[in-house]
């Protein structure tokens, strides 16, 4: 019987192997050929199948994303049992090497940003591949950086997009206090080889991109115009502050465009005022528009 419990995701494309231990101390592997495999025996043995177009290592688990060219159900416990035999044969699923052997070092700086109840702290490594916002413990499943920061009494919510983290903070709390502490509690948690975000996440946001895409081909014309507009122009600008925007919806009836805020923006006293009209005259210049109206809510 085999040892490997297989579990499917979100993206029918991908079948996640879980293993009986941990077989990588935080970090993440991706191998999209057999070439990549020179650090692992298990991913190289693995694209001798036919159908496996990309292995992920991470954790406890093995994912791998298939061709079209097969189901899952006809070939996972196939995969499941050569798994389990490569672990059963004491064969390593992870070489080490010299980049292993000397781990950089991670560097955190804190900035402020335009809403005074949050600070942002930039890392020199990718931390998500997706913006992700937190407003309570409850959500942080995806995300134990983020669970173990709602754990400091003056954490209010945790905004992850890139390569920082926005931190709010209850009112009853000065940033004062806690910007020193805070940088170094997430440089040793990153330095320790712990993740920011699960892996298990960032392969399901493949489903949820094509999603989008579904979505954004479905909207009319003018709606797609705003998107992009808002993705070139606006989102940039916005995630350098330590927030993110999001296009939520237009009325062509009432030609009302309304935007939800993240992260920094979420919440400031000032931002929602000036998102909001700055948003708006850019959309009615570009679109040639002057009744365009944009609502800001706070995510």
């Amino acid at each position: 019987m085999s040892q490997i419990k297989i579990q499917h995701t979100q993206n029918p494309a991908i079948v996640k192997f879980i293993l009986p231990d941990f077989v990588t101390k935080g970090e993440n592997f991706e191998f999209k050929n057999i070439d990549e495999t020179a650090n692992s025996p298990i991913a190289k043995e693995l694209f001798y199948l036919p159908f496996v177009k990309t292995v992920f290592i991470s954790n406890n688990f093995i994912a791998i994303e298939k061709f079209s060219i097969v189901e899952w159900d006809e070939v996972e416990e196939v995969v499941a049992d050569q798994i389990s035999n490569f672990l059963i044969k004491g064969k390593q699923v992870l070489l080490e090497t010299a980049s292993d052997k000397k781990k950089q070092p991670i560097t955190i700086y804190a900035e402020s940003t335009p809403n005074p109840a949050v600070i942002k702290f930039v890392a020199n490594k990718l931390l998500t591949k997706k913006g992700i916002e937190f407003k309570n413990i409850d959500e942080t499943q995806a995300s134990p950086l983020a669970k173990e920061l709602f754990k400091l009494p003056f954490v209010k919510e945790v905004f992850l997009d890139e390569n920082y983290v926005s931190i709010s903070k209850f009112d009853s709390f000065e940033w004062n206090d806690y910007i020193q502490s805070t940088r170094a509690f997430i440089k040793e948690y990153l330095e320790q080889g712990n993740l920011a975000v699960d892996e298990a996440l960032i392969l399901d946001t493949k489903a949820i991109d094509d999603k989008e895409e579904l979505h954004f081909d479905s909207l009319d014309e003018k709606s797609q115009r705003i998107i992009n507009i808002l993705e070139e122009y606006v989102k940039p600008a916005v995630q350098a502050d330590g927030g993110n925007i999001a296009f939520q919806n237009y009325n062509e009836q009432t030609n009302i465009v309304q935007v939800m805020l993240q992260g920094a923006c979420s919440g400031c006293p000032s931002s929602t005022f000036t998102l909001k009209n700055g948003i708006e005259n850019m959309l009615r210049q570009m679109l040639d528009d002057n009744t365009i109206i944009v609502e800001a809510y706070n995510g």
